[in-house]
């Protein structure tokens, strides 16, 4: 009874009362275990006969206690992707071994995060959660601005360890399957704006650095395939690798956006000069860019690069619906963008691939395209409305997305 009590007020901690069903329940019992339990990290170097005919395999870290009341980064976001895969049948519950739910995953050491921030930041993050206690929530960053709360430096733990050991899994069933399952780590605080120095826009740790270095460190996959199609730029990523040869950072976001970085003209330096591949795009840019964007620059880019692994920072912000940008995407995008990452990932690196949920902040757009983005995985037919039938869409910029994509090209030789 103890437990279930600190569990009730773990949900009410925030200020925010969700309405709980059972899954929801069992997601938050899950997080006050990981929360109070200390498990030793592991690496999973093999894995079950479902995990290898599995399609997708995902894992659910949905930081309860990490909120803030009226924030658009705040604890209902993977919930409401949990209830949405549940109506709509995309769970192991509907599926059986097509879908898979990692249940049992490691939480991130220091020496992960210390991977890519430096160790003065997570001490002092960790130390800052004394604050955090005592004042309910504090701003660590005034830029987003990025919040904590007392369960913040654990929570965020928890949410890379569950990419970590997604790429765990992964690898291990692309050693017995040359069609091994698409990893995607329904995680939160999300991470791709978190510099090596500090957090930032509502990011805490890196979350896709971290598996990135994780995979080169622990399974020997060298040459690493970054791609980021969150509207916004992932600068934290770009900072982590700028000069790092052996990782490949591709972002698409909307130019002028926040947090203002990745120009056009921004390549790496040093020996990862050519590494990084920033394409702005201007505001209205919708599905038809995005479709172009991806044959004429994602797909050579990644073709020449030649990666072990791809791993994706997923922000579906770039929907029409989300109200902090303003892209075109519609749902039906996503679903163009998961199915062709993985046919490149299967194509290129023996499958292994691993999304991690970033940005989305329209809770009915975000939960609806990562739900068809399940579907593009198992290989099913989109449910979106087709672009036609919206009637809140307008015409492209067209010649602005061309003369871009002319741009990189060049930058690139493409």
């Amino acid at each position: 009874m103890e437990n279930q009590a600190a569990l009730s007020r773990s949900f009410l901690r925030g200020g925010v009362w969700l309405p709980l069903g059972p899954r929801v329940v069992s997601l938050a019992r899950s997080w006050f275990c990981k929360k109070h339990v200390k498990v030793r990290p592991k690496v999973s170097t093999s894995c079950s006969l479902n995990e290898s005919r599995a399609k997708v395999i995902y894992s659910v870290a949905p930081a309860m206690g990490h909120n803030k009341e009226a924030h658009p980064e705040c604890s209902s976001r993977v919930p409401a992707i949990v209830s949405a895969l549940e109506k709509m049948e995309l769970t192991p519950k509907f599926r059986g071994s097509e879908i898979i739910e990692l249940q049992d995953f490691r939480t991130a050491t220091v020496d992960d995060i210390a991977s890519v921030h430096s160790r003065s930041y997570v001490f002092g993050l960790e130390k800052a959660m004394e604050q955090a206690s005592e004042q309910g929530f504090i701003h660590i960053d005034g830029s987003g601005p990025t919040y904590a709360t007392a369960t913040t430096f654990e929570e965020s733990l928890i949410a890379a360890g569950a990419g970590l050991s997604l790429v765990d899994h992964v690898v291990a069933a692309s050693k017995v399957s040359q069609s091994p399952p698409v990893g995607f780590a329904l995680i939160r605080p999300p991470g791709h704006h978190a510099v090596p120095k500090g957090p930032m826009g509502f990011c805490v740790f890196g979350n896709v650095a971290i598996a990135a270095r994780y995979a080169q460190r622990v399974h020997g996959l060298k040459r690493v395939f970054i791609i980021d199609f969150d509207v916004h730029h992932g600068n934290g990523t770009n900072d982590a690798f700028y000069d790092d040869p052996d990782i490949f950072f591709l972002s698409t976001h909307q130019d002028g956006s926040y947090p203002g970085t990745g120009k056009i003209n921004n390549i790496g330096c040093g020996n990862g000069e050519g590494a990084t591949l920033n394409l702005p795009l201007a505001g209205g840019s919708g599905d038809i860019a995005m479709r172009t964007v991806f044959d004429e620059v994602i797909v050579p880019s990644a073709q020449r690069f030649k990666p072990d692994i791809i791993l994706v920072s997923a922000g579906y912000d770039g929907h029409v619906l989300d109200p902090l940008a303003n892209f075109q995407f519609t749902t039906g995008t996503y679903y163009m963008l998961a199915s062709n990452i993985k046919q490149l990932a299967k194509d290129l690196c023996g499958g292994r691939c691993v999304f991690f949920l970033e940005g989305g902040y329209n809770l009915e757009s975000l939960s609806d395209s990562v739900a068809d983005s399940f579907r593009a995985f198992i290989g099913e037919p989109s449910m979106a409305a087709k672009p036609s039938d919206l009637g809140y869409l307008y015409d492209e910029p067209s010649f602005k997305v061309k003369q871009a994509i002319q741009r990189i090209k060049h930058l690139h030789s493409l």
